[in-house]
């Protein structure tokens, strides 16, 4: 997180987290953990990169959760790539 980028207020959050329910419970897991843990330092640069991987299919995200793949082609965004890893990296801890 930069100190240029705001945190996300209540009402887009509350916005991001309807959408980002998924068809998957894997994902649905995935993504409740991580706002668990997340939500109150969350923000809008985060915001844009889940909304870009919720463009995806539920199998095309859950790999990208399980790490049988890497973020490629327009997906492959700095801010995409930090967001991906934060996702991983703290609910593999839970």
């Amino acid at each position: 997180m930069t100190t240029n980028d705001p945190l996300l207020d209540e009402r887009a959050m509350s916005k991001l987290k309807w959408r980002c329910r998924r068809g998957l419970l894997e994902n649905d897991l995935f993504i409740e953990r991580f706002f668990k843990r997340h939500e109150a330092g969350f923000t809008v640069s985060q915001a844009q990169a889940m909304n870009a991987l919720m463009d995806l299919s539920d199998n095309d995200l859950l790999d990208l959760l399980l790490v049988r793949k890497e973020p490629e082609g327009d997906l492959a965004q700095p801010n995409v790539v930090s967001l991906l890893k934060l996702i991983r990296a703290k609910t593999a801890a839970a």
